[in-house]
């Protein structure tokens, strides 16, 4: 084993702009972390697995994701800014219009106020619906959007969608089965949209988010949302009188990936980015360790400490050794392909370095949660490497 870390940090304790490190910890809070975050939009998963959202400005997000304590640890949700173009999405039931033939009542959905619809004769997502219209916001050609918003499973329908208008564009709309198979379709295609990948995740027992992913080839102006229960995956076919689903928490955010909900009343609502930096406890050598471990949202190059690494979708261990030449990555108890590699200019930047996890200029950042941060003044065997990723 490595010897004792210089810096230990597994996100628990806070107050407001201070995340408490286990080691070194002092009344100068030298080895802790300053917490950044303009705003009280920012939401979290609470342990009881209810969204809470109002969090205030600065206080670092401890988060349980997805189902709450039966998920496992939880992290430190770090996310960059976001805006939620979708508007009344705290409450649903306010300025949201009901369809035709459907009939529609409050519903919790985990901490979301949402509506119960049903079918009250047979009718598509056309009909057995309800709509926030006159969304008047402008979604530009060669942009990544992402659409998304939790489903509630009251009865014993399975299938929900959505639709969404956009001026100059078209419609486009999804349908997605929670019945376990987690299959998805898409209910309009736009020619102007391309690119369209959706998810299913399941937030609790009866409870869903689904999203869809788009890139736009025109520019448009959303017009309208509307969700619903759908008969099938790829149909506007009617369903049958009766048939029931809830929905909560719409959103429609700019970029590649559905992040935490943003509460929206009469206009969009941004809410910005989590910097987490330690601005004076500062790396004091040029070999050591970082070992962390964190939830990614997707595949890609993550930067811990601005040094490069590749990544999977889901849970990563990782540890990284580091020299004034060379990096080794190890990720879930493998060596990463293509490493050890050289440092980016061919000198590693590291002596002297603050420690940056938060979405500092969007450069800094290990994902969605971070369960553990910890930094060695040693580097790490090939063995230490795997078995402490594993």
């Amino acid at each position: 084993m490595p010897a004792s870390p210089l810096l230990l940090l597994v996100p628990y304790r806070y107050k407001a702009a201070v995340l408490y490190s286990q080691i070194p910890i002092s009344a100068s809070a030298s080895g802790d972390f300053v917490v950044s975050r303009a705003g009280n939009t920012a939401s979290r998963i609470l342990g009881n697995g209810n969204i809470e959202t109002g969090v205030l400005a600065n206080i670092a997000r401890i988060n349980y994701p997805r189902t709450g304590v039966a998920s496992g640890c939880a992290g430190l949700l770090v996310e960059p800014a976001a805006t939620n173009f979708v508007l009344n999405s705290q409450n649903t039931a306010t300025d949201w219009t009901i369809g035709a033939n459907t009939a529609s009542g409050y519903v919790d959905v985990i901490g979301v106020s949402g509506n119960t619809v049903t079918a009250s004769a047979s009718g598509g997502i056309g009909g057995s619906v309800f709509v926030r219209r006159t969304l008047n916001t402008a979604l530009a050609s060669g942009s990544t959007y992402t659409v998304s918003f939790l489903m509630r499973q009251t009865g014993a329908h399975t299938i929900g969608g959505y639709w969404i208008g956009i001026a100059g564009v078209g419609d486009i709309g999804g349908g997605f089965d929670v019945s376990g198979s987690f299959s998805s379709g898409a209910i309009y295609s736009a020619a102007g949209a391309i690119n369209r990948i959706r998810r299913v995740e399941r937030w609790g027992t009866d409870v869903y988010r689904c999203s869809e992913t788009f890139t736009l080839t025109a520019s448009g102006t959303l017009d309208r949302m509307l969700m619903g229960p759908v008969a099938a995956v790829n149909s506007t076919a009617s369903v049958a009188s009766g048939t029931q689903m809830a929905f909560a928490a719409p959103q429609i955010e700019l970029g590649s990936l559905p992040t935490s909900f943003i509460s929206t009343v009469a206009s969009a609502v941004t809410r910005n980015a989590d910097v987490i930096t330690n601005n004076q406890f500062v790396i004091p050598n040029l070999i050591g360790a970082i070992l962390t471990e964190f939830e990614s949202p997707t595949s890609g190059t993550y930067f811990v400490d601005n040094l490069p690494v590749t990544l999977v979708s889901g849970y990563n261990k990782v540890a990284i050794s580091y020299t004034p030449t060379t990096i080794t990555v190890y990720r879930n108890g493998t060596q990463v392909s293509g490493s050890p590699f050289s440092p980016p200019g061919g000198v590693l930047p590291i002596l002297g370095n603050v420690i940056n996890i938060g979405h500092n200029n969007q450069y800094y950042q290990l994902g969605a949660n971070i369960r553990s941060f910890v930094l060695y003044s040693s580097t790490l065997t090939a063995a230490e490497a795997s078995g402490l990723t594993t």
